[in-house]
Order: structure tokens, then sequence, then C-alpha cells
């Protein structure tokens, strides 16, 4: 028979490690159990049985040991609470330091003989003093390890630069995908730090959500400071509303107006085409403004 493998989680939210359960007997998302780690037994919580299409390697993953008893669950709550008192402490004592680093969190291990403290910094710091004092106070090993910014957000947890009680990544995000300044541009999103970046100083990852939508959106529209021309308005694009599917265009005779996307010919990039007429002798687009919106090739550049 198949060994049942799970999705076990060590934080609130926080990323999934696949365990096999070699117990004999199935466990359910939403129970804790004890499981073999890499850094020693620990407890976790089930958060989903995996497909065996999903069990890339099964022979590789570690073992669950046996389901938490209502002694072990307590003993979690006893060490959280003292964590969390520990933290207070640390952060104290790196001030007298001097330690310049943000200290997110700090976690027992499962048996209470371990102290770990996540922490960021913006470069290296010495923190054998401050964990030499520590060890010597709470009378265990200590251990500090560093995290991304983004990690260190979560942790922290508070309120979103969007206005949101509770950050993304204190929410539900498990893990972090890569965010570039194209996903800003591709949404015509101020380039300016303050309105794209997060607390945690780095893109924000709502960045990511919408994406595609405007990627493959924006093929249909020209791009901003084109001159486009109608059977009633010629201008130059000044906004982009892709939702709506409409553009803003700036005018001489009628000021800025928002008119549909569909059916606009697009001129070359802030001219407008020749008195003449497109595409006839003597004027200056070359037949350029003669392209629909969609044929702008380099829209999406």
């Amino acid at each position: 028979m198949t060994e049942q493998v799970v999705g076990v989680r060590f934080h609130e939210v926080g990323k999934l490690y696949h365990f096999t359960n070699a117990t004999g007997e199935a466990v359910s998302p939403g129970e804790y159990v004890i499981v073999e780690t890499s850094r020693g037994v620990e407890i976790g919580q089930v958060a989903k049985i995996v497909p065996p299409e999903e069990a890339a390697h099964p022979s590789t993953y570690k073992p669950i040991l046996r389901r938490a008893t209502s002694h072990d669950l307590v003993l979690r709550k006893h060490y959280e609470h003292l964590a969390n008192q520990a933290l207070k402490r640390a952060r104290m004592l790196a001030t007298e330091l001097g330690v310049r680093l943000k200290l997110a969190r700090a976690e027992y291990s499962f048996d209470g003989s371990r102290l770990t403290f996540l922490y960021g910094s913006e470069g290296d710091v010495n923190v054998k003093e401050l964990r030499r004092r520590l060890k010597a106070e709470f009378d265990v090993m200590v251990e500090f390890r560093q995290i991304g910014p983004r990690d260190v957000a979560r942790f922290l947890g508070g309120a979103g630069a969007c206005g949101l009680d509770k950050r993304c990544c204190s929410a539900f995000l498990t893990e972090f995908q890569p965010i570039s300044i194209k996903m800003a541009k591709a949404q015509d999103l101020p380039l300016v730090p303050t309105e794209i970046a997060g607390m945690c100083g780095r893109l924000r990852c709502c960045l990511a959500y919408e994406y595609e939508f405007y990627k493959d959106v924006s093929k249909g529209f020209p791009k901003l400071g084109k001159w486009v021309v109608t059977e009633q308005y010629s201008g130059k694009v000044v906004d982009r509303n892709m939702l709506k599917g409409t553009i803003t265009l700036q005018t001489e005779e009628h000021g800025r107006v928002e008119i549909p996307v569909e059916n606009l010919w697009v001129g070359k990039s802030g001219k407008p085409p020749s008195e003449v007429g497109c595409g006839e002798p003597g004027s200056s687009c070359g037949g350029a403004c003669a392209a629909p919106a969609d044929a702008d090739k380099d829209a999406d550049a």
C-alpha cells in the first residue's frame, strides 16, 4: 500500500513541506503532527493531503512520526509564549549593544533545547556578543538566521501599503514569486517607489496579480505619447484605461477627451499626421497612421 503523503506547515502562513505518513493511521488537514526534519523533531500542522501525481519523489520525504497529543499542543503554546518574551529581550539587548538588525521572530524547537532568532539586515552584522548574552540568559542553544525583507514583513505583520488591515504576505501568500518593474509598466503605474513598493521596501507582490491580463489587453492599445486620429478627434494619448477599454487624448480643439479604443488610427509617436492626409504624397507619416491600434507592434515593449 502506498504511504500517504501530506503537506505540513510550521507557520500559519508558510511554505508547505511534504512528509510521508508512516504511522499506519491516516491524518487529516488541520491536525497537528510530530515530524522529523533536517533541524530535528518539530511539530507542524497538516495543510493538505498530497495527490500521488503531485508527490514527485516520495522516497526522499522525511516521515511523520506520530500525531501530536494534547500535551504536545500545550507545550507548543508554552514555548510560543517563551519565544515572544525572548524576542522582546533580544531586541532590548540588540539596542544596548548597538547591533543594527531587525529581529522579526523567535522560535523554540519542539523540545525547547534550541532558540532561533530570525532577523533581517541591510548587510552583514556581528551577532556573536548578542548570541553569547542570550545564551547565558536563557540557558539554551541560540541561533541567528538571516531572512529576506519580504519574510521580515510577513512575520512583523501590520497593515499593507494599499490600506488592507493585513498584508498579503501575512494573510495568504505562502511563497514569494519574482516581481519586476516590467509588471508596473504594463499596468501604466507611476514608477515612483512610494507608489509601487510595499512595506518591505521591495516591489509589491500584488503587481503580479493582474499582470498577465494587462499584458494581453495592452496589445490592443496605443502607447502613451502616440498620436492617434478618429473620425471626430486627433490628439496625443495621455492616459489609458484598460479595464474600461478607453484612452484619453489631449487634443488642440477639444482639450482632454476620453474615447473607446476601437477603430483608432495610430500615428508616429508624438507627431500629428500631415495636413495633406495620411499616406498621401507629401505626408510625413508615411501611412503609419493608417494602421489600427492592435497593429502597434511595440505597444507591449
